[in-house]
């Protein structure tokens, strides 16, 4: 199976984009395809083995509309430039050349001379409308005739019969001697439509900027280091494994980690956090990221569509071609609703003539109806919200697989966490020194356990050294070290023995622990493990170890039980390290000793209970648990196959984060809701008043174009709005 995302242009409307979706998941092969109107995009799975992606290209080329294919993303781009510049000169002269109509006929102005018996003004009037209905507005009228060569209509079938009704019918009256003219509605329609398309063609790039702002983060060249020198290269021509040079300011051009120096880095870009960090040898370090203090040399790991920006713009493009499924509604009212209209302009004109007997009578309010009508704002509900909502998540380090993934989020009444590497950092950290033996202190302590623990590589072990290595504590130089598997170390520095291990070890050793067994059960007690250190078999101190809360943690539980919203931590720890830790996290629920495969049993316990489940997690056993919830939740610095289960990933895993893509997703599906309500209340308000005669030609013109923009400008809205 096979996917295949490409640019659709010529779509006007949300017919459009249902036309072209139907047009696809009619070939044999394809398994889906989704057109988004908002994006101008289609994505299609189909198996390559019956169908070929050229194959998708001509069905969608044969329907009348262009096929723009990722290969030519740079021209696509200058392409649509080109078309906002080409669609802001429409509106401009067809306003200018349909003023003086609207000038000439609404005043009833006279000019000198006339012409076939009428007023110059009449043949003004006639000119300049045909040239904006008949040059400047072409397109809807070329549209028309490509959608009825295959037996199709859309919103240029509408503007195009209600533009030449007035132009031609008003071209006729002025043979029959009529005097009622409609040559300014027919310009004016024209005018302000092709003035509504520039608008949304400009506020639909706005809203679709996140894409585009995204890939311009990366950097252009890198610093490429060989033996004889320091070599500046494109960043395409950087490979896995190559050496390059980072100078302070500049942003790091692949992904990759330190082999030597040290610096701070900004990666705001990628998590959303402003707090520089801090990075030495052995650190990774992502693509896109800025340098800011230090130089440092890297080793290249991820380049090109590997790399961390470029899966995140991957996966925001994704997010935003898929629907989400309240845009199903939309687009199944779009595929009738062209054709109903038609109707109704039709039986509008019948009712009207046979009412009055008069052909201009039943002519305006059928135009009326037709212009009204326009499905634009209802094609545009959906996917504006979801491209700004999935834009701004990318900003603040939240990453969006699918619409889905926001309509599921507003629903959401239980979060479950798992412990390990999402509530707490995932790797053990030093916690307190204790001096056991005074005057002995702190650091001294801590500097002779590390000098023994650096030759081990327990993750304990490295947690000491790492503290050790944090207060510039030199180490001192070990002999005779001895590993005692399960229990702790030895060695001799100079001609002092010195023990680091748990109580079972140094107890089995002589050493005397009692004084201070009640210290040893008080931390175990929060989940912390104890490590001792005896010189000469005399306790010194206690190390205190643990798998640290993440800074926000509290915080974010605390966020969660405001909204009303129950916590629950899932473990696989032993019953009292995991109350421990759900105590001072402050979650309502633990489940402990829950072995990997039972997660996803526990979540579908939930649901079965008539609960809304988020679950988040990061490891390769919460797959199934992420696969299972109502919304899965992944922690982007898990692995792979954890990211791919979650519907949302939060790039460095802040626990913060999840709050924020819950508030995000409420924010963004009620904007989706006002849209759609907006939309489907001007169509069903407007139609009626239009058939009725109580709305001239004109002014539903500007309010149909009127009512995409507010459409799109409600959407541009959730930028400005705070997630915490």
């Amino acid at each position: 199976m096979k996917t295949a995302t490409f640019g659709i242009g010529g779509m006007h409307c949300a017919s459009c984009a249902a036309r072209n979706e139907r047009v696809l998941n009619k070939i044999t092969g394809v398994l889906t395809a989704s057109v988004n109107f908002g994006m101008h995009s289609a994505r299609v799975e189909f198996d390559e083995s019956a169908v070929s992606e050229r194959a998708l290209y001509d069905a969608v080329i044969a329907s009348g509309y262009q096929v723009l294919t990722a290969e030519f993303a740079g021209e696509h781009k200058d392409q649509v430039q080109r078309e906002l510049r080409l669609a802001r000169q429409r509106a401009f002269l067809a306003l200018l050349f349909a003023a003086p109509v609207v000038v000439l006929a609404m005043f009833e102005i006279d000019l000198p001379g006339t012409l076939a018996g009428h007023n110059l003004s009449v043949w003004v009037q006639a000119a300049l409308s045909a040239v904006v209905v008949l040059g400047l507005g072409w397109e809807f009228h070329a549209g028309m005739v490509r959608q009825a060569r295959n037996g199709a209509a859309n919103m240029d079938t509408l503007i195009s019969l209600g533009t030449l009704t007035a132009l031609f019918y008003s071209a006729w009256a002025v043979r029959a001697g009529a005097q009622h003219l409609y040559f300014e509605s027919g310009a004016v329609i024209a005018a302000l439509i092709l003035l509504g398309r520039y608008f949304e063609a400009r506020s639909r790039g706005q809203a679709s900027e996140a894409i585009e702002k995204l890939i311009e983060l990366g950097a252009k060249t890198a610093h490429f280091i060989r033996d004889e020198g320091e070599y500046e290269i494109s960043i395409d021509a950087v490979k896995v494994g190559d050496m390059l040079l980072v100078k302070p300011g500049e942003k790091i051009p692949v992904d990759g980690n330190l082999i030597s120096g040290r610096s701070s880095v900004d990666e705001a870009m990628l998590t959303g956090e402003s707090m520089p960090v801090d990075k030495s040898v052995g650190d990774a370090v992502f693509g896109a990221t800025v340098n800011l203090t230090g130089a440092f040399r890297m080793l290249a790991t991820k380049v090109g569509a590997d790399t961390t920006l470029a899966q995140i713009v991957k996966m925001v493009a994704d997010a935003q071609a898929h629907k989400a499924p309240i845009q199903k509604l939309a687009d199944r009212v779009s595929a009738v609703f062209v054709p109903i209209v038609l109707g109704l302009a039709g039986l509008t004109a019948l009712v009207w003539y046979w009412l009055t007997g008069d052909l201009t009578q039943s002519i305006v309010p059928a135009v009326a109806v037709l212009v009204i009508a326009c499905p634009c704002s209802l094609g545009l509900a959906t996917p504006t919200a979801i491209m700004v909502g999935t834009g701004l998540g990318a900003r603040r380090g939240i990453l969006i697989k699918n619409g889905e993934a926001l309509e599921r989020g507003r629903h959401i009444d239980v979060v479950m966490f798992d412990k390990t590497g999402t509530l707490t950092e995932g790797r053990p950290r030093l916690m307190e020194v204790i001096p056991c033996a005074p005057p002995i202190g702190g650091d001294t302590v801590l500097r002779l356990a590390a000098s023994v623990e650096r030759l081990s590589e327990h993750p304990l072990a490295q947690a000491v050294v790492t503290a050790a290595r944090a207060k510039n504590l030199e180490p001192a130089d070990v002999h005779d070290f001895a590993n005692h598997a399960g229990k702790g170390v030895s060695g001799k520095i100079g001609a002092d023995t010195l023990m680091v291990g748990n109580a079972r070890f140094l107890r089995g050793e002589g050493v005397a622990l009692d004084t201070h067994a009640r210290t040893i059960e008080a931390h175990e007690a929060q989940a912390q493990t104890v490590v001792g250190i005896a010189r000469n078999g005399e306790l010194i101190g206690l190390l205190t170890i643990a798998d640290a809360l993440k800074d926000d943690a509290k915080a974010a539980v605390d966020r969660l039980h405001a909204q009303g919203i129950q916590t629950v931590m899932i473990t696989g720890d032993n019953r009292n390290a995991a109350r421990a830790i759900g105590a001072q996290v402050g979650v309502q629920k633990v489940l402990a000793e829950v072995l990997p495969k039972d997660k996803a049993a526990e979540v579908r316990l939930l649901q079965e209970g008539g609960r809304r489940v988020a679950f988040v997690g990061d490891g390769i056993n919460d797959a199934p648990a992420l696969a299972q919830a109502d919304l899965g939740i992944a922690i982007g610095t898990g692995t792979d196959i954890a990211i791919e289960a979650g519907k949302i990933v939060l790039v460095k895993g802040h626990p913060l984060k999840v709050v924020e893509a819950l508030n995000l997703s409420r924010l963004t599906f009620k904007t989706i809701r006002q849209n759609m309500f907006w939309a489907f209340f001007y169509n069903i308000a407007a139609i009626p008043l239009a058939a009725l005669g109580l709305l001239n030609p004109m002014i539903a013109a500007g309010a149909m174009a009127l009512s995409s923009i507010t459409v799109v400008g409600n959407s541009l809205r959730i930028k400005r709005r705070k997630l915490t």
